[in-house]
């Protein structure tokens, strides 16, 4: 029987390639700029982790995590985020010892048992961002600004900025009862999940896609008329800030984030080419996950950017086709011989030069050279052998010429770049 890949895991294909590692190039372009350091965390954490800092109400702890018991019976989980293992890492290193403030992104794997579909598998990718150790409401605009320069550098366009506050411990209360009190009013109309919501923590229902639970929350009351003094203040110190940097946002009073550990500022980018489910990345504050792990009180802001949605975003142009500099076709015998030293020679200098293995014909090696794109070919036979020369043809004018093999190393360095593939 033929074995295939898991459901909802899913081959990155060479033909793919080139996307990701584009955007991760930005990715750490843009991030190193605003000062971040790049973390790298591990793929299997403790599940006490999760269910402490993400929240045991919530959808990801409660049906989508990979948990199994390792062979000492200790009780362990693949990550389904990274923000909970980042803050892990910097408590566990006391990373706050160097310098209390953290500017942390990691680009890796996560794993959520959830029905996989266009864009969402059981494995995925996430570009996370996080900073640690600052409450000022100037670090929620910075954090913000870096996410829309991100994106918008990696080639998307029609984005909408979408803002909320969802209050502290000190206000959220108050506002949490009224909204049960609300929506106990409406009960016939939450799906199953919603009614359990409903007395585990009714702010997730703004999450549920089901339509009936939408028209729920029509009318259902806003955190924003909750808040308290300070968290009024902070919230309007971040639309200050961002006005300041010239970025443009939609109030958004009925989005939430779906982990528990969220406080005040939350966020969304907002593309429209995805047509109902349209959030490209979000985000937002979260100064209680320290304590909820263990930590000490340290504030906290951060997003993740899921990698397949935005890569099925990006616009064609911006992807780069993987292509050899060089293809040399050489007759069997010594041109052979000769253009294994050259390829060689060529990959030493970080330029990608290819070859036929197998003595074919001409015809069929510049077939190939042809399949694979390449931006050159050079063609070596018995008689450019003797005088020691070889035809060099530029495969997108279709031009050619004589140049002389002692020439080649120096002719090739003046017309690629060292160590990138050719683009498109």
């Amino acid at each position: 029987m033929e074995i295939k890949a898991i459901r909802g895991f899913n081959d990155i294909l060479p033909s793919e390639i080139r996307k990701w590692q584009f955007v991760e190039r930005i990715a750490r372009e843009v991030f190193e700029g605003f000062g971040f350091s790049e973390i790298r965390i591990p793929v299997l954490e403790r599940t006490e982790l999760f269910a402490r800092g993400i929240g045991e109400s919530t959808d990801i702890v409660e049906k989508e995590m990979y948990t199994f018991l390792d062979r000492s019976g200790n009780s362990v989980t693949l990550r389904p985020e990274a923000t909970a293992s980042i803050a892990r890492a910097y408590l566990e290193h006391q990373l706050y010892s160097f310098d209390p403030v953290a500017k942390l992104y990691f680009i890796g794997p996560m794993f959520r048992y959830e029905r996989p579909q266009k864009g969402r598998y059981r494995q995925f990718y996430q570009v996370d961002a996080e900073v640690f150790g600052v409450g000022n409401p100037m670090v929620d605009a910075e954090v913000i600004l870096m996410l829309m320069h991100f994106l918008k550098k990696v080639g998307l366009e029609r984005l909408e900025l979408h803002l909320n506050s969802l209050g502290c411990r000190a206000c959220r209360p108050r506002y949490r009862e009224d909204l049960r009190n609300f929506l106990k009013r409406k009960t016939f109309q939450l799906c199953r999940d919603c009614q359990r919501r409903l007395q585990m923590n009714p702010l997730r229902i703004f999450d549920c896609k089901v339509q009936t639970c939408q028209e729920a929350i029509v009318e259902a009351p806003r955190v924003i008329d909750f808040l308290c003094e300070d968290c009024q203040i902070h919230f309007d110190k971040v639309k200050e800030y961002l006005q300041m940097v010239g970025l443009d946002y939609i109030l958004n009073p009925r989005m939430v984030r779906g982990l528990d550990y969220y406080t005040r500022t939350a966020f969304e980018v907002v593309s429209y080419h995805l047509g109902a489910q349209n959030a490209v990345t979000g985000g937002g504050r979260y100064d209680n996950l320290f304590k909820e792990i263990g930590g000490p009180d340290i504030p906290g802001i951060g997003f993740a950017v899921g990698m397949e949605r935005l890569i099925s975003l990006l616009p064609n142009e911006r992807h780069t086709i993987s292509r050899p500099h060089l293809f040399i076709a050489a007759l069997s015998g010594e041109p052979q011989k000769e253009a294994y030293r050259l390829v060689n020679q060529f990959h030493l200098e970080g330029i990608w030069a290819e070859l036929d293995y197998e003595g074919k014909s001409l015809k069929s090696q510049m077939r190939r050279a042809d399949k694979l794109k390449a931006r050159f070919t050079l063609i070596l036979g018995d008689e450019e052998m003797r005088k020691g020369k070889a035809i060099l043809r530029d495969m997108d004018t279709h031009t050619q010429e004589e140049v002389f093999i002692s020439d080649l190393l120096k002719i090739f360095k003046e017309k690629v770049s060292p160590q990138k593939s050719t683009p498109s």
